[in-house]
């Protein structure tokens, strides 16, 4: 626990999920509050929405969640995207419209998520960056409930979450779908945590599979249960017949993969444990049933086999479903953008998947980087997109082209690749032969997906609008497409100041009580840093196990991004059957290089309690 330190009041553009009620800090005095700094394109503050999930059930009468949303990409200063987002995702607490990072700032945030807990009486008692944190919380907040009892400072009731409405439509939020043979359409429907069959029509529901309640089960497709179910894909006939199943469903919050018998709508579990991936990487294959996985989002058949969007840890995965294993086939979980051979790269957050019509490329919306990139030959390269903080919509040569958080893909049978440039809210198609970006479509709601029917029309899945529509005919025509020269935009996260020259950073990590450095497969600790320019770095780049580290800054680089990765392995110190813990942050640190600067960058990694 750290010193107390006064909360900062809340402070920001509005309020959702409280009935229209401005909430402050003496309105929750009494009550313990935990900030949660988030913003909705990021899947590790998605993770964290669910780790809170149980800890507001169990300490509901005695601690109110706040949701304090501070954006990264422009599309979520929107208040209407902001607020479908609390719906698509199930946020059922109270959040705080942050349009401007005032409040981040005040509560001194660094990275997505961030959180905060405020004791009853109004003071800051604990700060942690990243996921993971479950069960250190819930330790926290007993002590907190024990020492407020004693003091009579708990108030103990209702909190201040008031929800929303539930609008009636046949869809709630679709992530991805496919073409069934005979044109029937396969839509996950995300936010009703099923998957639905719907006519050639794109509207007529022919059946549901899943229940539509949040869950995780297997059986007939009345009771199996999913929870925010993304990408589907189709295995060829040789591979369904051994498997046993036509179709993989990447249940995203479950961490699984599901496989649907399209005869009966019977669902399996066929991948994944359900515990999310918290592991150090190989490229060994696994037992799929023994693996832990991490928000798969999308899937295809690439390379005989297929390929998963981890998108929770920043990969491509491979799942083969004759044999019944699972791999990673490319990332290192660096969240960043480098290209080369497989596996040693970098992507953020893969979100969609399409394997070119000849089989040859497997184009990838690689989203937290605003890329459309490619795997061909056993490598990756990057068509378009230049990194974690540059987004914006502009057409033209490859080299200026701009996206704005795409998640999905869809390869024409000509070579080109249309894009579901879902924060523009367009459909845009990126032609290798000319190396050069048009937009076909705007004014799309959210679009996560696009994909060619068997007649040739070009479907969008509209998730914020809760539809599928066809694109205009001749939309791909060059008559029908249209050059943008539209707003560039840069994340400006304020910038930490370091000193050119020596800079010493030190991973502060304490084993959690009861723990120790555990040493048994090698050494407990690893610090692998990088940046962005690597030019920001003339010594201390690469991978090490000591956590503090001796970098140099170039004096001419002015800013940058300095991408940090630490892990730490712990045991139980004195129990007989020793549990292991693997603590693991990634930061991305905004960084500017000025005489005025520190020499000294702390970064604290927390240790996962048993």
């Amino acid at each position: 626990m750290q010193p107390r330190v006064r909360a900062p009041e809340l402070r920001g553009r509005g309020w959702l999920n409280t009935g229209g009620r401005e909430l402050t800090l003496a309105d929750l005095r009494g009550k313990i509050v935990l900030l949660d700094f988030w913003t909705f394109c990021c899947i590790n503050c998605l993770h964290v929405l669910d780790e809170l999930r149980p800890l507001e059930e169990k300490y509901g009468d005695a601690l109110v969640v706040i949701g304090v949303h501070s954006p990264k990409f422009e599309h979520e200063r929107d208040p209407d995207a902001l607020a479908a987002a609390v719906e698509r995702y199930g946020v059922a607490h109270p959040v705080l419209d942050d349009a401007e990072m005032a409040v981040w700032q005040q509560y001194a945030a660094k990275a997505w998520p961030t959180l905060n807990v405020i004791d009853p009486e109004g003071y800051v008692v604990a700060s942690m960056a990243g996921e993971g944190h479950a069960e250190g919380l819930s330790r926290l907040l007993d002590e907190l409930i024990a020492t407020h009892e004693a003091k009579g400072t708990l108030h103990r009731g209702d909190g201040p979450y008031v929800p929303p409405a539930e609008p009636e439509t046949p869809l709630r939020f679709p992530g991805k779908a496919i073409v069934l043979d005979g044109g029937n359409l396969l839509v996950s429907d995300s936010a009703r945590h099923s998957v639905v069959e719907l006519a050639p029509d794109g509207e007529t529901v022919l059946r549901r599979i899943g229940s539509g309640e949040r869950g995780r089960s297997d059986g007939p497709a009345e009771l199996a249960r999913f929870a925010e179910p993304q990408g589907v894909c189709r295995l060829p006939a040789h591979a369904a017949e051994v498997a046993g199943y036509d179709i993989v469903v990447a249940d995203t919050v479950n961490h699984l993969l599901r496989g649907v018998r399209l005869a009966t709508g019977e669902v399996t579990t066929v991948a994944g444990t359900g515990r999310q991936w918290r592991s150090t990487v190989d490229d060994h294959a696994h037992d799929a049933l023994a693996a832990d996985l991490s928000s798969p989002w999308d899937l295809a058949w690439y390379d005989d086999r297929v390929i998963v969007a981890m998108a929770g840890i920043h990969q491509l995965w491979w799942f083969d479903p004759i044999k019944r294993t699972v791999g990673v086939y490319a990332g290192t979980t660096v969240e960043a953008l480098r290209d080369g051979p497989l596996p040693d790269v970098w992507m953020a957050q893969p979100s969609g998947l399409s394997t070119s019509a000849d089989g040859r490329r497997l184009w990838i919306a690689d989203s937290e980087t605003s890329a459309l990139r490619f795997v061909s030959d056993g490598v990756l390269t990057t068509a378009v997109g230049q990194g974690l903080f540059d987004f914006g919509h502009v057409d033209g040569p490859a080299g200026q082209a701009l996206f704005q958080h795409p998640l999905g893909v869809g390869a024409l049978p000509d070579g080109s690749v249309l894009v579901a440039d879902t924060y523009n809210g367009a459909v845009r198609r990126f032609d290798p032969e000319t190396g050069t970006v048009t937009t076909v479509a705007t004014g799309l709601a959210e679009p996560s997906d696009v994909l060619l029917t068997g007649d040739g029309e070009v479907l969008v899945v509209e998730s914020a609008g809760h539809r599928l529509s066809r694109l205009a005919p001749g939309a791909l025509s060059a008559a029908g497409a249209s050059t943008i020269a539209g707003s560039r935009h840069r994340t400006e996260r304020p910038p930490t100041d370091l000193a050119a020259g020596e800079l010493t950073l030190d991973v502060v990590f304490e084993p959690p009580p009861g723990q120790k450095l555990d040493e048994s497969f090698g050494p407990s600790t690893r610090l692998e840093v990088s940046a962005s320019p690597p030019e920001l770095l003339l010594d201390g780049a690469g991978v090490g196990t000591e956590l503090s580290r001796r970098l140099v800054l170039n004096d001419q680089v002015s800013s940058g991004v300095l991408q940090v990765v630490a892990q730490a392995a712990t045991c139980d110190a004195e129990a007989e059957h020793a549990a292991c813990h693997l603590s693991r942050q990634d930061w991305g640190v905004p960084v500017r290089v000025t005489p005025d600067g520190v020499h000294r960058l702390p970064l604290i990694l927390r240790g996962l309690d048993s």
